[in-house]
């Protein structure tokens, strides 16, 4: 679907900077590099070789004050349902900051921060415990967001717990990570917003039976009394999260136990302050100076005007090497939708496929297809200026990887042998945080959020639903007995087929 519908104003635009160079860009408008560079805090932003120039970029924050986008992050701050298929709000800005004088967002503060106290005495009293591992059992954004900020903000030594993550309901990965524990020290947290999620249940029961009973588990859950039932919890052991938060929004409630017992309580405070202030960025900045705006509509850009499918995330640090999963479901099931607010169709192309990994791996993987390959890719580019361990000449290859690689993406190089030729024309964004803090990272996730809520009001569509996901869910749990070798019907002729290859091996 690539119909541009909804964006005439900019298809002009499109057409006339479609081919153009990047280089050319840069030497009709001198001042790009400057111009096109934002900095919010610890964070510097690049937008200098994005494929567009001003007069299109222009039009792109024309049509975002069209659609009130503005007025759209007062919704959100304020409380009001900006989910509108689930009548719910998206309060998870209120679990770090309370940024409007909104009733209902204070209240979501307020009751944010006492979950918080209630978190910290928690962890106050297993320090005093000799629990030294901690198993966090979840999936989804009970899992992804924590497993990110865990790995990334983990001190090098002195931590005072081990924390080990299980998601997969695939019983190796539990098998596995139990190996190497013992239940005499160990203690669990299962996290679940509804905690009728099967890979949770299913992962959750192994833990309770290794660990001996419930003495030392944990939960985390928007239906307290049930997850205190599920395993014989008692209450003071179990946190709530709420149903005006969505699980990839919630690493900042308390989804993220895992994340103070990691890196430290007072850390994963800075974390939180560290978001609140680019939220405070992203609701009182002019759209035209608007990083979470710039990002959002030049995603926008390059999906519906250049018609780019896919979008790549390239961290150049390993600390950040699970960033690109996280961003995935945060982009792909907020955007990946196909009506709008009204449950119309949506008149153009939504979300690009979001993938990446950690340089300069990836320079020895993809990068050929994203140098020479036939389609382009746009990426973002993030590292890290000051780096926190002893190796300097590590670090400085590093970076010089870092600006080499979005060079030669934008620039390319020609050659009189046809295959050694590079095309160039590559966009890219490139982020760079001044140092891998709890409250740059806190920054950097809280801008990727806001982004993705510009992209969802510039197409009409819902970015706190998921509804996709539901529907493989509902068959599993009907296609069980039959895997079980029970009686059940089955009406898919092409699973019947491999249900009677099961049962034959």
């Amino acid at each position: 679907m690539t119909t541009h519908n909804g964006f005439d104003s900019l298809h002009s635009h499109a057409q006339r900077l479609r081919g153009a160079g990047i280089p050319a860009l840069l030497a009709a408008e001198p001042d790009r590099p400057e111009r096109y560079a934002k900095r919010v805090g610890p964070l510097y932003f690049s937008f200098a070789r994005q494929k567009y120039d001003r007069a299109a970029l222009d039009a792109l924050l024309a049509l975002a004050a069209e659609r009130d986008v503005g007025g759209a992050f007062q919704r959100l701050f304020r409380g009001e349902q900006v989910n509108v298929t689930e009548g719910r709000a998206a309060l998870h800005t209120a679990l770090r900051g309370n940024l409007t004088d909104a009733p209902v967002a204070a209240d979501a503060h307020a009751s944010a921060a006492e979950v918080r106290q209630r978190m910290q005495a928690l962890i106050a009293a297993l320090e005093k415990t000799g629990v030294t591992d901690i198993v966090s059992v979840g999936i989804g954004g009970s899992d992804l967001g924590p497993r990110l900020v865990a790995d990334a903000l983990k001190p090098v030594e002195g931590a005072r717990f081990r924390l080990h993550f299980v998601s997969n309901v695939d019983g190796a990965a539990m098998q596995r990570t139990l190996a190497a524990l013992d239940p005499a020290t160990t203690a669990g947290i299962l996290i679940s917003k509804t905690f009728g999620t099967q890979e949770t249940l299913l992962n959750g029961a192994i833990l309770h039976r290794w660990l001996g009973g419930s003495e030392r588990l944990y939960a985390v859950s928007a239906n307290p009394e049930r997850a205190a039932k599920a395993f014989d919890i008692a209450p003071g052991r179990v946190l709530p999260m709420w149903d005006w938060v969505g699980g990839r929004y919630s690493l900042w409630s308390a989804v993220g136990f895992p994340i103070a017992l990691a890196i430290g309580f007072e850390r994963f405070e800075q974390l939180l302050a560290g978001a609140a202030e680019f939220d405070a960025h992203a609701l009182d900045t002019p759209l035209q100076e608007n990083v979470a705006v710039l990002h959002g509509l030049t995603a926008v850009w390059n999906r519906n005007l250049l018609d780019h499918a896919t979008q790549a995330v390239m961290t150049y640090d390993q600390r950040l090497a699970l960033l690109p999963a996280y961003l995935q479901q945060l982009v792909m099931e907020s955007l990946g939708k196909r009506v709008k607010l009204d449950g119309s169709p949506v008149d153009s192309d939504t979300v690009a496929v979001w993938w990446g990994g950690a340089g300069t791996d990836v320079q020895h993987s993809f990068f050929q297809a994203l140098h020479q390959g036939t389609s382009i890719v746009p990426a973002d580019f993030i590292g890290i200026v000051r780096n926190d361990d002893p190796y300097v000449e590590n670090h400085q290859a590093l970076l010089s990887n870092l600006l080499a690689q979005t060079e030669a993406l934008a620039n390319g190089q020609d050659s009189e042998d046809p295959a050694r030729r590079y095309p160039g024309g590559r966009p890219s964004t490139l982020i760079l945080l001044d140092a891998l803090t709890p409250q740059a990272l806190g920054a950097l996730i809280s801008m990727y959020e806001h982004s993705v809520y510009v992209q969802s009001v510039m197409w009409g569509i819902n970015a706190f639903d998921q509804f996709g996901v539901e529907l493989g869910k509902q068959l599993a749990s009907q296609l069980l007995p039959a895997v079980k070798g029970e009686t059940a019907e089955v009406s898919d002729p092409v699973t019947r087929a491999v249900l009677e290859q099961l049962a034959a091996r």
